[in-house]
């Protein structure tokens, strides 16, 4: 399916970083797939499962509802959106889903992954600091384990955009 090429240009960075700033805990599938219909796109909820299941995105977090036997839904994390977006620009310049598997996408899950495992660390710290004396020591252990985790993601996603931009320079060789 060819995308029109004004739906794939009204995805502005700062348009995706407002979806992903306004949703920090994380979206529902229906979530995500009005942020993609409401840009002119289309994305069904059974296409954004099947992407899940082929590992091009992450799988949700089960997160509980507030109040009595009302279950858990799952939340995907909000870069998800961004993730589709960059699926659909490289399906409209002709490459196929296993290529975009195997060449782009291939650690963009678990880097979100690893991103939403240490917020979660973070927060359990905090909270159990909240309830204690502050301790100089650990505070800043903490502050270095932060700047630490922002710089190992920050280098592993210049590692996967960089082989993605060789496997799309490979194929333009080609």
């Amino acid at each position: 399916m060819t995308l029109p090429t004004r739906y794939l240009d009204s995805w502005t960075d700062e348009a995706l970083r407002e979806i992903e700033a306004g949703h920090p805990k994380g979206m529902t599938v229906q979530q995500i797939v009005d942020a993609i219909t409401a840009q002119g796109g289309h994305l069904t909820e059974a296409t954004f499962r099947k992407y899940v299941q082929l590992g091009l995105l992450p799988r949700s977090m089960r997160v509980g509802r507030k109040g009595k036997h009302r279950g858990s839904q799952g939340l995907y994390p909000a870069t998800a959106v961004r993730q589709i977006v960059v699926m659909r620009h490289l399906m409209a310049q002709g490459f196929t889903i296993e290529e975009i598997q195997r060449e782009f996408l291939f650690v963009r899950g678990e880097i979100d992954a690893l991103t939403r495992q240490l917020e979660r660390i973070y927060a359990v710290v905090d909270e159990a600091l909240a309830r204690r004396e502050p301790d100089e020591f650990v505070l800043k252990a903490l502050e270095d384990a932060r700047v630490l985790g922002g710089e190992l993601v920050s280098r592993l996603e210049a590692i996967e955009q960089r082989l993605s931009v060789r496997a799309r320079m490979a194929r333009a060789v080609v």
